[in-house]
C-alpha cells in the first residue's frame, strides 16, 4: 500500500481485488480485476455498494494495474470539489505485465478477459437506481488496442462501451512487428473498424498522442483513421491540447448522446473557450451592473487594468469598419478567467468567450501566464452592429486587453521553405514590421514527414518599456498537432517545425506560423533546413526497420565469404567489399514502380506474393526515394561497428580464457554424433514445452562458447612453432573461425524474431554448423549456389521484411540451410 498527500486530506490509496466467476478465474488464472479507492472512499466501497460512473483502465505493454492511481486520485479530488454530485468508480485490469508489444499471442486472450470484466463490473450496479448500462474505458499504450479489439469479438455488444480514451496507443501498426500474431491482430482490428465504421457511430473515441518526446510510440501511429462514416473519433497530439493542464468534465461520460460526447471532447481537446462546457449556451443575456459605457471608434484599442474597482463596458460599432476590414481580433493577457467578451446586436445578444491558445509559461517569479484570444470574421455576422467588452472590477488583478480591426490579406504573408538538400547552409527569411497584434506566416511546400526545419524569430522593439510576451503557434491545418512557444520581447526564439502526419492528397491548406505580436515591434522570421532533425524524422518513422537493413548487410557479407572461401576475409573487410546498396535497391524500386500498373498487380497477386512493404509505406506517405538508401547506409554502419565490437570482445574474452584455462589443440570435429543428436532433440523439446526463445538462447550461448574456444585455440599457437602442416591446419581454423563469427553475428540480430517452427530448424542447423569447418564446404557442389543465394534473399528481405520483422529469420534460415547441405553434398 502506498501513501500520498493530496490537497486537504492525507489519504491512503489501495486497490481491492474483485472476485470473478469461477469459470472466468479458471480460464484466465493469470489475470485479475481491481477496484481503486482512497481513504474514506475506499472504506465505503469495501462492500461494493457502488454508485459512481464505472471507468475501466487497461494498462499497456508490461504495464501495471496500479497505474490507475494517477487517474483515480485526480478524479476523486474533482468529485470532492462538486460534493460528489458526480463521481467515478475506477476499475483496473491486471494483465500480469505481459509483453504484448513484443509478442501478440496474448492479445486475443486479454481482449476476451476484458469482455468478461465489463460484464462483471456492470453486474455490480444491477440493483442500483439508474444502473449504468455501459462503461468508459481508458487504455494506455497497447491497452487502447485491446479496447478497440473488443468490437471484433462475436458476442460483444458495442453498447457496453460509450467512451474510449487511449493514451499513446499505436493504432496504425505495431512499433516493432516481431511476430505474425501481432500483425494479424492489428489487421483484424483495423479492418473491422474500417468495414464496420457505420456500427461505431455511438462509440466516442479519443486518441491522445505523446508528441515528439514520446520516443517509444511516434504520434503518427496513434492517429485513428478519419472516415466519413465514423465522425465520432478524434485524434490529438498532447502538445496541441489547449489548456493541457485542465481536466475534462463529467458530461463526456454521463451523457448517452454520442454527438454530445463528441462536442465535449472537441470543447476540451481542440477548442477550449476558457469556460466549462455548455450544451445549450444562452443566446440572450442582460448586460447588468452599473458600469460606465465607453464607445471605441478607432480600429485599434488597448486597455490596461490594475486594481480597478469600477467595471466598464467598451462598445465597438461595426458598421464603420465593415468596408475597410475583414476581421476583428481581441486578446487578453491575464492571470484570471473572469473577464469575457460579449458580442451583441440590437435584437440578439450572444456571449463569445475567449479561446485559449497558450499553454503554461513560467516567468521569473514562477507565475503561470495565459493569453486568451477571440477572432471574428465580420462577413459571418452580418446582423451584428456592435461588439461589447465587459471589464469587471479588477481588485488585486492586473491584465491587458487589446482589440484591432484588420484586413486578412494585410496580415498574411507566405514564406517558402528551404529545400531538403540545402542542408541548412541557406535560409529563407521575411521581415515583419508589426503594427498590430496578429500575423500569419504561411509555410509554402511544407507537407512531408521527412521535412524538418529550424525557425528563428528575432524580435526588436522601438522602446524599452515592459511588454507582454509574444506567443508563436505552429498550426498544422490537417491534424491536431500544433505546438506553441512563448518568448519575451525582445528575444531570439527558436522553433522546431516537423510533422507527425503528412498532408492528405486532397488537402491544399498550408501550415501557418501564427505570431501573436506586440505593436511597434519588428519580427524577422528565418527558416532553414535542419539536417539533424531530418535524420531524426527518418529514425522516428523507420527505426523499426533497422534490424532488417543490418541483417541484409550481414547476409551479403556472409555470401561474399562463401564465394571466396579459399581466402576468407574478416567480417569488416567483407562487409565493405560486398554490402553495396546498388545490389538490392534498384530491383525493389522497379517492383514498386510496376505495382502502379494494374496488369503487373494482377500477375503479382496471381502468384500469391505479399505486397511490397515499400509500396504500403508509400501509400501511408511515410516513404520517399532516398529513405531506403539512407537506411541501408545506417545498416552498413551499424553492422560494421557491431562486427568490430563483437570481434574485439571475442579476443578480449579469449585472452581471459587463456589465463584461466589451458587451450585445447586444433582438431576437426565430427558434424553429427549421438551426443549432438540428443542435444538437438532436447532443445526441440525445450522449445515445445516452454518457449522457443529459451531454446534459442541456449543454442546461441552454446555456439558462442564454441567460437570462444576456437578463438582461444587459434590465439594460443605462436607463429615461431608452426610447421608447414600446422600452418595449413591453422589457416583452415582461422578461415572457419571467420565464417563462424559471421554466422554468430547474423544469428545475434535475428534471435528476437524467431518463433517455434523456425526455432526447431535453427537448432538443428546451428548444432551442425558450429562443428563444421571450411574444408568440408570448399569441395561442395552446392557452394556456388549457396554463395549466390544471399543476394536475392537480401533483396526479398528488404522487400517483405521492413514491416514484418518476423519474416527475416526465414530468409536467414534458408541461407544457413544451404550451408549445412554444403557440408554433406
Amino acid at each position: 500500500m502506498s501513501h500520498s498527500v493530496h490537497g486537504r486530506v492525507c489519504k491512503s490509496s489501495l486497490v481491492e481485488k474483485i472476485k470473478l466467476p469461477k469459470k472466468t478465474a479458471r480460464r484466465y488464472p493469470a489475470y485479475e480485476l481491481y477496484l481503486y479507492g482512497e481513504g474514506n472512499y475506499a472504506e465505503e466501497n469495501k462492500n461494493l455498494l457502488l454508485t459512481g460512473i464505472p471507468v475501466l483502465f487497461l494498462p499497456g505493454n508490461a504495464g501495471s494495474y496500479k497505474q490507475v492511481r494517477s487517474l483515480g486520485s485526480i478524479a476523486l479530488r474533482k468529485a470532492e470539489d462538486v460534493d460528489f454530485k458526480y463521481h467515478f468508480n475506477f476499475f483496473s485490469v491486471n494483465f500480469n505485465e505481459e509483453l504484448v508489444a513484443l509478442y501478440g499471442g496474448s492479445l486475443q486472450r486479454q481482449t476476451k478477459f476484458v469482455h468478461e470484466c465489463i460484464k462483471v463490473i456492470l453486474k455490480l450496479y444491477r440493483d442500483r437506481e439508474f444502473a449504468p448500462s455501459s462503461v468508459a474505458i481508458v487504455g494506455h499504450s497497447m491497452g487502447g488496442l485491446v479496447a478497440r479489439a473488443l468490437l471484433t469479438l462475436k458476442n460483444f455488444k458495442p453498447e457496453l462501451i460509450n467512451l474510449l480514451i487511449t493514451q499513446a496507443t499505436p493504432h496504425v501498426a505495431p512499433v516493432m512487428p516481431l511476430d505474425k500474431y501481432l500483425t494479424d491482430f492489428y489487421t483484424a482490428v483495423n479492418n473491422h473498424w474500417i468495414l464496420k465504421a457505420q456500427d461505431l457511430r455511438n462509440l466516442t473515441t479519443l486518441s491522445v498522442a505523446g508528441g515528439f518526446r514520446d520516443y517509444q510510440v511516434r504520434s503518427g501511429l496513434a492517429f485513428l483513421p478519419r472516415l466519413s462514416q465514423h465522425d465520432s473519433a478524434l485524434s490529438v497530439v498532447s502538445s496541441a491540447v489547449p489548456r493541457a493542464w485542465a481536466s475534462t468534465d463529467h458530461l463526456s461520460i454521463i451523457t448517452e448522446d454520442p454527438k454530445k460526447r463528441m462536442s465535449v471532447l472537441n470543447h476540451h481537446f481542440v477548442r477550449h473557450p476558457a469556460k466549462m462546457f455548455e450544451e445549450n449556451p444562452e443566446a440572450f443575456t442582460n448586460l447588468t451592473g452599473a458600469f460606465m459605457w465607453i464607445t471605441v471608434k478607432g480600429s485599434k484599442w488597448t486597455y490596461s487594468v490594475y486594481n480597478d474597482s469600477d467595471g466598464k463596458y467598451f462598445s465597438f460599432p461595426l458598421e464603420s469598419h465593415r468596408k475597410s476590414y475583414s476581421h476583428v481580433y481581441c486578446e487578453n493577457s491575464m492571470l484570471v478567467r473572469k473577464c469575457f467578451f460579449n458580442v451583441w446586436s440590437w435584437f440578439i445578444k450572444m456571449w463569445v468567450f475567449l479561446t485559449s491558445i497558450c499553454c503554461s509559461f513560467k516567468t521569473v517569479n514562477e507565475q503561470l501566464l495565459k493569453l486568451l484570444v477571440v477572432m471574428l470574421k465580420l462577413v459571418d455576422y452580418p446582423s451584428l452592429s456592435h461588439i461589447v467588452i465587459q471589464v469587471p472590477p479588477a481588485v488585486g488583478n492586473k491584465y491587458t486587453l487589446g482589440c484591432e480591426f484588420f484586413k486578412e490579406d494585410s496580415r498574411t504573408v507566405q514564406l517558402p521553405v528551404t529545400h531538403l538538400f540545402s542542408f541548412g547552409l541557406s535560409s529563407n527569411k521575411i521581415l515583419l514590421n508589426s503594427t498590430g497584434l496578429l500575423y500569419n506566416v504561411q509555410l509554402q511546400h511544407f507537407n512531408q514527414i521527412y521535412q524538418a526545419f529550424k525557425i528563428y524569430i528575432d524580435s526588436h522593439c522601438q522602446s524599452l518599456r515592459e511588454r507582454k510576451p509574444s506567443v508563436y503557434r505552429l498550426h498544422i491545418p490537417w491534424s491536431y498537432e500544433d505546438s506553441i512557444t512563448v518568448a519575451k520581447v525582445p528575444s531570439l526564439a527558436e522553433i522546431s517545425a516537423r510533422l507527425h502526419i503528412a498532408q492528405p492528397p486532397n488537402d491544399s491548406s498550408m501550415p501557418e506560423l501564427n505570431i501573436y505580436s506586440s505593436p511597434d515591434c519588428q519580427y524577422e522570421v528565418i527558416l532553414k533546413t535542419s539536417l539533424l532533425q531530418v535524420l531524426g524524422q527518418i529514425v522516428r518513422f523507420h527505426a523499426g526497420a533497422f534490424p532488417v537493413y543490418i541483417v541484409s548487410n550481414i547476409l551479403l557479407t556472409y555470401g561474399g565469404q562463401l564465394s571466396t572461401l579459399r581466402s576468407t576475409g574478416n567480417f569488416s573487410l567483407e562487409l565493405v567489399r560486398t554490402a553495396k546498396p546498388y545490389k538490392v535497391e534498384p530491383l525493389i524500386s522497379i517492383v514498386v514502380f510496376l505495382q502502379g500498373f494494374n496488369w503487373f498487380r494482377e500477375i503479382w497477386e496471381s502468384l500469391s506474393l505479399p505486397e511490397v512493404d515499400a509500396a504500403v509505406l508509400s501509400s501511408q506517405d511515410a516513404w520517399f526515394p532516398l529513405v531506403s538508401l539512407i537506411l541501408f547506409l545506417f545498416g552498413t554502419g551499424i553492422a560494421y561497428w557491431s562486427g568490430i565490437f563483437f570481434s574485439t570482445s571475442l579476443r578480449l574474452f579469449s585472452s581471459l580464457w587463456l589465463i584461466l584455462i589451458r587451450p585445447t589443440e586444433l582438431q576437426k570435429d565430427k558434424l553429427i554424433t549421438p551426443r549432438r543428436l540428443c542435444g538437438m532433440v532436447s532443445l526441440a523439446l525445450v522449445s515445445w514445452t516452454t518457449c522457443g526463445a529459451f531454446a534459442v538462447l541456449i543454442i546461441y550461448l552454446q555456439y558462442l562458447f564454441k567460437v570462444l574456444k576456437a578463438q582461444s585455440s587459434v590465439d594460443s599457437i605462436p607463429e615461431a612453432t608452426q610447421s608447414p602442416s600446422n600452418s595449413r591446419t591453422l589457416a583452415e581454423a582461422v578461415n572457419s573461425l571467420k565464417m563462424h563469427i559471421t554466422i554468430l553475428n547474423l544469428f545475434t540480430w535475428i534471435v528476437s524474431c524467431v518463433f517455434f517452427v523456425i526455432t526447431v530448424i535453427l537448432i538443428c542447423i546451428l548444432e551442425i554448423l558450429m562443428n563444421s569447418s571450411t574444408s568440408e564446404v570448399k569441395s561442395s557442389k552446392l557452394l556456388k549456389i549457396a554463395a549466390k543465394v544471399p543476394l536475392p534473399l537480401s533483396v526479398a528481405m528488404l522487400a517483405f521484411g521492413r514491416m514484418h520483422l518476423y519474416r527475416v529469420p526465414h530468409f536467414v534460415t534458408f541461407s544457413l540451410l544451404l550451408h549445412v547441405l554444403c557440408c554433406f553434398v
